[in-house]
């Protein structure tokens, strides 16, 4: 990882690589030759490329907010995978599926964006050529009278040029995503969901007032798990006590499951001691494509029933890209239950009747999302025993 104070070619590179970007890639990016913020690009006597100051850590802030991912100045492995990504426009390149090998960009995420707005079922985007980006590249070629080898060259391109005028908004994907959950029943009974304890292992996550991130959310997601086997639900972890997978192998875990759903679980901190409450993340770089619309409803209907039983300030719910969000082919939401260095917060948290509140809370959200219009409690009065009797009448 990069951050303030490191130096190396590593730090010059970063550097360079965010110069050389686009202004849609890094709107009103700070001055990156001169720390000193002049205007006229001079450089001043003394001035390291390769240290990473102020003025580059503002860069790459900036960026990671543009891009949706975790702002904290430091250039770790999924930002710099960002960054290199963002250089590439559509026709810069061609693009093919290479098992184990993926190509990843903004020009992928163009072309996703462009194949679901045409109706052939690219998938989630996530900025990853994978197969199921191949075969709807091949469905469109087909479409268009070209040869369906699945990569993205010359002749790809013009047809899409050749369209581009005459197709406009709406996004099939999100239609789909939609109408998968309400032909998929009332019940949550039979369905698979996964539970993401954040970090694990060596990776505690945040500590503070005596209580342990990893340990604590390890902690709910049993307690989640409980309740939601009592009415026939298959639970998958993504990690144990002692493991700690990256964000790319919880995501292709919850793939390979199958899943229905994915609930990631980890508590914040902050250096400001006011900072508390409970917010919710859900896959979404904009309203019109690359966007989860039952992952948004997800976290809605997570965050105001957590709000509503605990009386947890309400930190709203925020669409980010983070790899778990973005490369689940299922809806997936992210809960910040709470600041373990608030005091009250942290009090809270640290009794378990209080993570049985949580869980409950949880478990009714889920099987609140597959209601649809049967849905007429009001929020945070729902129990566990509500739901055993709503799916008895209904079994």
């Amino acid at each position: 990882m990069l951050g303030l104070g490191s130096h190396g070619p590593e730090v010059a590179d970063v550097r360079a690589r965010l110069a050389a970007l686009p202004l849609d890639q890094l709107p009103e990016p700070p001055h990156l030759g001169a720390p000193n913020g002049d205007d006229d690009g001079a450089v001043p006597d003394g001035f390291d490329p390769a240290r990473f100051d102020a003025s580059l850590e503002r860069a790459v802030r900036a960026f990671q907010q543009h891009k949706g991912l975790i702002v904290d100045g430091v250039v770790g492995v999924e930002t710099f995978t960002a960054i290199d990504g963002a250089r590439w426009a559509l026709g810069d390149r061609i693009l093919m599926h290479t098992p184990g090998h993926l190509l990843r960009g903004e020009d992928v995420v163009t072309l996703q964006e462009r194949l679901n707005t045409l109706g052939f079922a690219a998938g989630r985007v996530d900025g990853r050529f994978g197969p199921e980006t191949e075969r709807a590249v091949r469905s469109f070629q087909r479409a268009y009278g070209l040869s369906g080898d699945g990569s993205v060259g010359p002749d790809t391109l013009r047809a899409f040029k050749d369209l581009r005028r005459s197709v406009s908004g709406g996004s099939a994907n999100v239609l789909r995503e939609r109408e998968l959950v309400r032909r998929s029943g009332h019940s949550l009974t039979g369905r698979t969901v996964v539970l993401d304890p954040g970090h694990g292992g060596s990776n505690t996550g945040a500590v503070a007032h005596g209580l342990v991130e990893s340990e604590l959310v390890m902690d709910l997601a049993r307690r989640i798990e409980g309740r939601l086997t009592v009415i026939g639900v298959s639970v998958v972890f993504t990690r144990t006590e002692h493991t700690c997978p990256s964000e790319d192998e919880r995501a292709a875990l919850a793939n390979d499951a199958g899943a229905d759903l994915v609930l990631s679980l980890h508590c914040d901190s902050h250096d400001a001691a006011e900072a508390s409450g409970v917010a919710t993340f859900f896959f979404g770089r904009d309203r019109k494509t690359s966007w989860s619309a039952v992952g948004e409803h997800l976290a809605d209907l997570v965050l105001r029933e957590v709000v509503a039983r605990t009386g947890l300030e309400n930190c709203r719910s925020h669409g980010r890209s983070w790899a778990l969000l973005q490369q689940t082919r299922m809806p997936a939401v992210r809960i910040e239950a709470g600041y373990l260095s608030h005091p009250t917060d942290a009090a809270r948290l640290a009794d378990p009747a209080f993570r049985d509140t949580l869980a409950e809370a949880v478990l009714v959200s889920l099987q609140r999302l597959y209601l649809g219009d049967d849905d007429t409690a009001t929020t945070g009065v729902l129990r566990l025993g509500d739901l055993r009797a709503y799916l008895a009448a209904h079994s």
